[in-house]
């Protein structure tokens, strides 16, 4: 295989990468290093797959990888659709995974317009990528937020979810058609994957685990929203890359309806009350937070489930609970701000 990650300095892909590649894939990543949040970080998680910030193109040429001889990695916005177009045909990918996109719920109230250019423009470039150069299956990031505030739980991709109540979750719900559409048309395999809370090393400093944890360690209040009283489908990364790749393995069987297009739940399958999930940071850091409790945000919601038997009738099981995965969070946590103290990743 020859499988193209987008969004590979983020979080999830970063993990997908190293996972494809010490398991003998051919994989190039892809990533626009925007500032939405510290590039520093972005950086430091292309160092850790041999990437190095001094070697990388802004015109988007491809370096190869320090580490692994079959990673390799460019600077490209998918919002470019000549230098996506001129990748695909000089590379001819087999599988495309798209986990570029504009993240965060309450960031889409402040800025609409970062959400249609890299969720719509840049999901419909690759699209017409995929279609245009005969990829087997394309694989997209889509999210549990477009179940909105259903009262039904757990979360079904049988569910109606007719009304998002976010922009951002609005552009998933739009990915989810588009790709239906492109698979119905041009018999091109889609399986879009809604997440549900990933958290562990290397994850985002705008979620929750990191805001808590950075705020806990340093003795400041944490925010914690609508009184505490929300739950949330926590799933641990690793539980995530397992998944996304059970998928991408998955033989192509274009010739069965329900295979060509497809959404699956990702996720733990047993939701943590968010209480119980900021208890075991500060066990793990030893050090028991002041707590800010405030209203509900708008674009929130009060709890995520997600129902995993789809994707667990694939081989998937989730398998790490949040007491193991905030131990090992935290571990890195600390190891992360001794670095960047120390300047060793930049």
């Amino acid at each position: 295989m020859k499988i193209l990650v987008t969004g590979a300095a983020g979080f999830i892909g970063f993990h997908l990468v190293k996972k494809l590649v010490n398991n003998g894939h051919t994989v190039i990543g892809l990533d626009n290093i925007n500032d939405y949040y510290d590039v520093n970080l972005k950086l430091a998680r292309l160092t850790e797959t041999g990437i190095k910030q001094n070697l990388i193109h802004e015109n988007g040429e491809l370096i190869t990888s320090d580490i692994h001889s079959n990673y390799r990695f460019a600077k490209i916005d998918i919002t470019d659709l000549l230098k996506l177009e001129q990748l695909f045909k000089q590379e001819k990918f087999t599988h495309v995974v798209n986990l570029a996109a504009q993240a965060g719920v309450r960031y889409s109230i402040e800025n609409p317009h970062a959400y249609v250019q890299s969720n719509l423009v840049g999901f419909v470039n690759l699209l017409e990528c995929c279609r245009n150069y005969k990829i087997e299956h394309f694989i997209y990031a889509s999210s549990s937020s477009v179940y909105g505030a259903n009262s039904k739980v757990p979360f079904s991709e049988e569910d109606r979810v007719d009304h998002p109540v976010s922009l951002y979750a609005a552009t998933k719900k739009s990915n989810e058609l588009m790709a239906h559409t492109y698979s119905h048309l041009y018999n091109l395999q889609t399986t879009g994957l809604r997440f549900f809370t990933v958290y562990g090393p290397w994850g985002r400093p705008d979620m929750a685990p990191i805001l808590f944890a950075d705020a806990i360690s340093k003795g400041n209040p944490i925010k914690v929203f609508n009184n505490g009283d929300m739950s949330r489908d926590f799933t641990f990364i690793d539980d995530i890359i397992d998944g996304i790749e059970i998928v991408i393995l998955q033989q192509s069987k274009k010739d069965d309806i329900n295979l060509l297009y497809r959404i699956l739940n990702i996720g733990n399958g047993s939701p943590q009350n968010l209480m119980d999930f900021i208890k075991e940071i500060e066990i793990s850091l030893g050090i028991v937070a002041k707590k800010n409790y405030l209203p509900m945000q708008s674009g929130d919601v009060p709890r995520t489930w997600a129902k995993t038997t789809n994707l667990e009738d694939l081989g998937y099981k989730s398998s790490v609970e949040i007491k193991e995965g905030v131990s090992i969070f935290i571990e890195w946590f600390k190891t992360y701000q001794k670095s960047k103290i120390n300047n060793e990743y930049y």
